[in-house]
C-alpha cells in the first residue's frame, strides 16, 4: 500500500452546477466544466461522507435505538494566500455571493511513474461557497482568504492511472 503527500495538489472551481437530484454524480457529469485553478493554496481541508444518526427512544425497552441516516459529505475549509488578481480566487468570491452550488475538482500529485499516459487521481463534487473571508493576523502574518465549502453532492473519486 502506498501513501502520498499533499504537496503538489491543486483545487479548481468550475461553473454553477447543481447536484444530481436523488442520484450520485459520476465523473462524466463534470466533463463539460471549464476549470480555473485557485492559487496559492495553503490547505484544502477534509471531504467525504459521514452518516447522520437517526435515533428513536423506545419507551417499552428503555433504550435509544439508532440507525444510519442520510449521508453528509461535510464542509471544507480552504485556506489561501490572498491574491486579488488570481482568477480562481475571484471566481470563489463571486460564488460566495451566489445562491447556487458550483463544481469543484481536486487533483492530487500521485500519478504513477510509468505508463503510456500517467494521470493523477481526482475528486469531483459540487459545493455551496458559504464564505470568502479575509484573515488578518499579527505583523508577521500573511493576509489569507478563508473559504467554507458546504459539499452538496457525493464525492466522485477517480483513481490515478497509468493510461
Amino acid at each position: 500500500m502506498s501513501i502520498y503527500g499533499i504537496s503538489g495538489s491543486k483545487i479548481y472551481i468550475g461553473g454553477a452546477k447543481e447536484p444530481a437530484n436523488g442520484a450520485d454524480m459520476i465523473a462524466t457529469d463534470f466533463t463539460s466544466q471549464t476549470w480555473t485553478e485557485i492559487t496559492p493554496v495553503e490547505s484544502i481541508g477534509a471531504l467525504g461522507d459521514s452518516a447522520e444518526v437517526s435515533s428513536f427512544n423506545a419507551i417499552g425497552i428503555g433504550r435509544t435505538l439508532k440507525r444510519k441516516g442520510v449521508a453528509n459529505a461535510g464542509s471544507m475549509q480552504v485556506v489561501m494566500g490572498c491574491d486579488y488578481a488570481d482568477a480562481g480566487q475571484l471566481a470563489l468570491r463571486a460564488a460566495a455571493i451566489a445562491k447556487g452550488a458550483y463544481a469543484f475538482k481536486i487533483e492530487f500529485a500521485d500519478k504513477p511513474a510509468t505508463g503510456a499516459s500517467p494521470k493523477n487521481s481526482l475528486r469531483y463534487f459540487t459545493a455551496l461557497v458559504m464564505s470568502a473571508s479575509e484573515q488578518l493576523d499579527d505583523a508577521n502574518g500573511t493576509l489569507k482568504l478563508n473559504s467554507t465549502l458546504e459539499i452538496n453532492s457525493n464525492v466522485v473519486v477517480v483513481h490515478a492511472s497509468a493510461t
